[in-house]
């Protein structure tokens, strides 16, 4: 049985207000010791490319796999009914996080459940609004109590959802039947991930327009409406064409492009150290300039960086989302 409700994230790292060591809020900035704070927030900043997608997702996962995993939950807590209901049917207390993982936008918190009992799945996704929070035990919070909505506490750290909007208990049974979460081996920075695969899928939507599709998270998970403009923009593809006119080359630099992007947004080398994540430093071009670090995402009205073109901006796709390009670089194709 799955029980919904909605939540969100991002990683960003503050200053700790209870004294200590203070963390810059930037790219990467590792944890260390005693005295931090770290937070998982995601940006509700229309057109900029702070956006969670499945890089920041990758990393909140990483982050919050390296503070949890092997650890046994001594608290857990929710303001959503029905993962309280959850939790009085089989404690989540008293059991080991077995894994973290991201699969495209969602976030998964695996426990090891008990004899007798199905193991569960915490299942969160980003959308807009909602963080993550990492603090030591006792340290002062940097949110008011009263927008936590989970908290998992180990002997080590405590973890907080804070305004969260989407969030489900499955079991591994409910996990395969939510076809809303896609399957790990469609999330492109999956070591599983097979590009043959993913190519198959993406032409498997030949009638749609390109951008539309590249949101399926079945197809490509991971890629949202940053990198989905992105993509096609570095590719000198119209957003607006038809998935059935491209060419096969053309679409494995798709399928290609998608993973060489978001694998380079998600590089550190701090070995198994907890670093966290903002998301202000995603980059898609080859500028160090902090301002020009996306080619066409947020910058209606602005002169191309190619050609000099006004970046065009419009709504596109039943769920009316965002789409920026340039008429010049990325005309339709003539039939």
């Amino acid at each position: 049985m799955a029980f919904s409700l909605p939540l969100l994230f991002f990683f960003v790292c503050h200053p700790s207000r209870s004294g200590g060591s203070a963390f810059a809020a930037s790219y990467g900035c590792p944890i260390v010791n005693t005295g931090w704070a770290s937070q998982v927030a995601a940006s509700n900043t229309q057109g900029k490319s702070t956006v969670p997608e499945g890089d920041t997702i990758y990393r909140s996962a990483r982050a919050l796999g390296r503070a949890l995993t092997g650890k046994t939950i001594t608290r857990f807590e929710s303001g959503y009914a029905l993962l309280v209901r959850a939790n009085d049917e089989d404690p989540i207390a008293g059991q080991i996080v077995t894994k973290v993982e991201a699969r495209g936008k969602w976030l998964l918190i695996h426990f090891s459940g008990r004899e007798g009992k199905p193991a569960h799945t915490l299942v969160t996704h980003m959308l807009m609004s909602g963080s993550w929070h990492i603090y030591r035990p006792g340290e002062r919070w940097l949110i008011p109590r009263s927008d936590v909505r989970i908290q998992l506490e180990t002997a080590d750290f405590v973890a907080l959802a804070v305004r969260v909007p989407v969030a489900k208990m499955h079991t591994a049974a409910s996990l395969l039947r939510d076809r809303a979460i896609p399957p790990a081996t469609s999330d492109v920075l999956r070591e599983s991930f097979n590009p043959d695969d993913a190519v198959a899928r993406l032409m498997s939507y030949a009638d749609e327009e390109l951008a539309n599709v590249l949101l399926r998270q079945k197809v490509l998970a991971g890629v949202g409406n940053v990198y989905k403009s992105e993509i096609c923009f570095l590719l000198a593809l119209s957003p607006f064409r038809k998935v059935g006119t491209l060419t096969p080359r053309q679409a494995e630099d798709v399928v290609a492009t998608a993973q060489r992007l978001l694998a380079a947004n998600v590089l550190e080398d701090s070995g198994d150290g907890i670093v966290t994540f903002q998301g202000k430093n995603r980059r898609t071009t080859r500028n160090s300039d902090p301002g020009a670090n996306v080619w066409v995402y947020g910058r209606k009205g602005k002169p191309c960086r190619r050609c000099g073109e006004l970046i065009q901006r419009c709504l596109q796709g039943p769920q009316a989302r965002s789409t920026y390009w340039c008429p010049h670089c990325q005309p339709l194709p003539v039939l």
